[in-house]
C-alpha cells in the first residue's frame, strides 16, 4: 500500500488575553486561549476536521509536532482501487521550535500552509514557510497547498487575497468550517489525489532506474 507523508504548517500567534484589572476577579480557565485564539491560523482544528480524527474544535496550540493517519476512501493509488495510507504532521507553529523542522521535513511528499488570511502578519510569513519546507525541499509546487482559514463570522473577502511571486503560482484556496465544510473537504481530497500521483511517479522512475 502507498504511503504519504504530508506536512501540515503555518505561522501560530497565540497571544494571552488581557489579565484582571484591579479588583477584579481573574478569567476563568480557558478565557486566555479563547481570547489568544481570535489570532491563531485554526491549522489543528482544519487538520482534525479534514482527517476526521476528531470533532475537537477548541484551540490548543500544537507542542512540537502531532501525528494523524488516516485513508481516504476517494483516493487510491491506481486503477485497480488500491488505498494510501496518508501521515498528516501537524506542526507547531512556534519559532522555539524551529530546530526541530529539518527533522520533521525528512521524507516528507507534501507541504499544506495554513494561514489566517485575515492577519497581515501571517501573509508576511508564508514566503518563509513556502522557502523552507518547499523550496529547500526540492519539493514541487503540485506538491505544496495553500489554505487560507477564516474563522467564524470573519465575514472576509476571499477575492481580496493577491499573494506576490512566486506564491502566486501555487493552488490557494479558502476554508471557513461553519459556513462550507465541504468545499475545503474536496478540495483536499484534490490535493491529496495529486500528492498520490507525485509519489507513484516518483517510485515508478526509482524501479526502472533500479531495472536500468
Amino acid at each position: 500500500m502507498l504511503k504519504a507523508k504530508i506536512l501540515f504548517v503555518g505561522p501560530s500567534e497565540v497571544r494571552p488575553g488581557p489579565g484582571p484589572g484591579p479588583g477584579e476577579r481573574g478569567a476563568p480557565m480557558g478565557q486566555g486561549l479563547a481570547d489568544g485564539a481570535l489570532r491563531e491560523s485554526g491549522k489543528t482544528v482544519l487538520a482534525n476536521f479534514l482527517t476526521e480524527s476528531s470533532d475537537i474544535t477548541e484551540y490548543n496550540p500544537t507542542q512540537g509536532v502531532r501525528i494523524l493517519e488516516f485513508e481516504n476512501p476517494h483516493v487510491t493509488s491506481n486503477n485497480k482501487g488500491a488505498g494510501c495510507e496518508f501521515e498528516l504532521w501537524d506542526c507547531g507553529g512556534d519559532p522555539k521550535f524551529e530546530s526541530c523542522w529539518p527533522a520533521l521535513m525528512k521524507d516528507a511528499h507534501g507541504v499544506v500552509v495554513v494561514f489566517n488570511a485575515d492577519m497581515p502578519s501571517h501573509l508576511k510569513e508564508l514566503e518563509m514557510w513556502y522557502s523552507c519546507f518547499v523550496q529547500q525541499q526540492l519539493l514541487q509546487d503540485t506538491q505544496c497547498l495553500l489554505i487560507a482559514h477564516h474563522k467564524p463570522g470573519s465575514g472576509s473577502d476571499r477575492g481580496s487575497l493577491s499573494l506576490p511571486p512566486p506564491l502566486n503560482r501555487l493552488r490557494l484556496v479558502h476554508s471557513n468550517l461553519e459556513d462550507d465544510p465541504e468545499e475545503i473537504r474536496l478540495e483536499f481530497i484534490k490535493y491529496l489525489k495529486s500528492v498520490v500521483s507525485s509519489v507513484s511517479e516518483s517510485r515508478d522512475r526509482e524501479e526502472m532506474s533500479i531495472m536500468t
